[in-house]
């Protein structure tokens, strides 16, 4: 009776000691002995961890909070879907492997915002929420928190060498998603439109920063519109040759240069706001080819606001257009038209205020007089 009795409590005691640990498959310390949780679960705290190469079609969807971690490529044609109204928040990354999207070459990018509900890549240092425009932790004095938007395509550049397709800026030279450049004036890498890029530009190497938005080669068939670049490290949009078409650009408080143009870039560029800030260089870097290739770009409808000592910077080799409101001091003007409006807008006010009252004041006396002349000379 006494042994039945010593197995039957050993045996409720072996079934009630369970082996305890973390039973949550999605924890970092998931332990696949456990029976029961004891409480000890660890969780990374950046959900939805985007990183490595995308080699699939993959849509971010705006009812989750994504995380971007490290350099991330897009490539072997894949397409990545990105819904209106959705966050993306990067980790800094270090060196050359510094947080960044890549649309490699032949894959592409379908980013379709709205005004109400814009796609927003922004720092994980960044409090807003989903749902929300803008947090409240960071200003446009902070930048260089991780890397930023890079759009590589087919279209032709005008490299050194006259070589056909290089390497893109930033990205190191053993990653091949960083090569752009081709023969294909109408190629096609997606849909830009409603996007806000924040608080990028990291430091990869020594004077060496991540652009806001890098455009390699990109062709007309790409569509980008209404893009908003605020508080980068390095450039805010540059474009290396291709000769996709752009409009409804705002770029505000850079590093650097606001808007930067290399390698015979020969699309259009409408309707362009610029706010520098007291660390910004040039407002306007505007570069010829580097090869036989020297295309025309079009810079249509660009204001400079709150700028007192910011250059818009021409090389002697550059060749386009540009139509520029903002008191700027412009250096370099070989090869290129300038139609600066402000200054042509303050002389006709100037017109319109102070000249012509005077001349329609001296006109209608010479009328007077004239008139009076006739009076008295048909009197005598």
């Amino acid at each position: 009776m006494k042994k039945s009795l010593f197995i039957l409590t050993l045996l409720i005691l072996i079934m009630g000691c369970k082996k305890e640990g973390c039973t949550d498959y999605t924890a970092l310390n998931y332990n696949v002995h456990a029976e029961q949780n004891d409480g000890s679960c660890e969780y990374n705290q950046y959900v939805n961890l985007i990183s490595g190469q995308i080699t699939e079609n993959l849509t971010l969807t705006s009812d989750k909070m994504w995380t971007l971690q490290g350099r991330v490529s897009v490539i072997n044609g894949a397409t990545l879907t990105i819904e209106a109204g959705t966050i993306v928040k990067a980790l800094a990354g270090t060196g050359s492997n510094a947080s960044c999207i890549i649309i490699s070459r032949g894959s592409m990018i379908n980013a379709q915002g709205t005004a109400e509900q814009p796609i927003v890549f922004t720092s994980v240092a960044d409090d807003i929420e989903i749902g929300q425009l803008f947090g409240t932790s960071l200003n446009e004095n902070v930048n260089g928190l991780w890397g930023g938007l890079i759009v590589l395509g087919n279209a032709p550049i005008s490299a050194s060498g006259n070589m056909l397709s290089v390497q893109i800026e930033g990205i190191p030279a053993s990653d091949p998603s960083g090569l752009y450049g081709g023969d294909n004036p109408n190629d096609n890498s997606g849909i830009l439109s409603y996007i806000s890029i924040r608080h990028g530009g990291a430091n990869i190497g020594e004077g060496n920063e991540i652009n806001g938005l890098t455009l390699g080669g990109v062709g007309s068939s790409t569509v980008i519109n209404n893009i908003e670049i605020v508080a980068n490290q390095d450039d805010g949009i540059e474009w290396f040759g291709g000769n996709v078409n752009c409009s409804n650009l705002l770029v505000w408080g850079t590093g650097d240069d606001c808007i930067d143009i290399d390698q015979a870039y020969g699309g259009n560029i409408d309707m362009v706001l610029i706010i520098p800030t007291t660390n910004t260089d040039h407002v306007l870097e505007i570069d010829g080819g580097e090869g036989q290739l020297n295309t025309p770009f079009v810079i249509e409808n660009c204001e400079v606001l709150y700028n007192n000592t910011s250059e818009a910077h021409f090389r002697a080799d550059a060749a386009g257009y540009v139509s520029l409101f903002g008191d700027v001091n412009i250096q370099y003007l070989i090869g290129l038209i300038i139609n600066k409006k402000l200054m042509i807008l303050k002389e006709m006010i100037f017109f319109i205020i102070f000249v012509l009252p005077s001349m329609m004041c001296i006109w209608y006396t010479i009328v007077k007089d004239r008139k009076d002349y006739k009076k008295f000379f048909n009197k005598n």
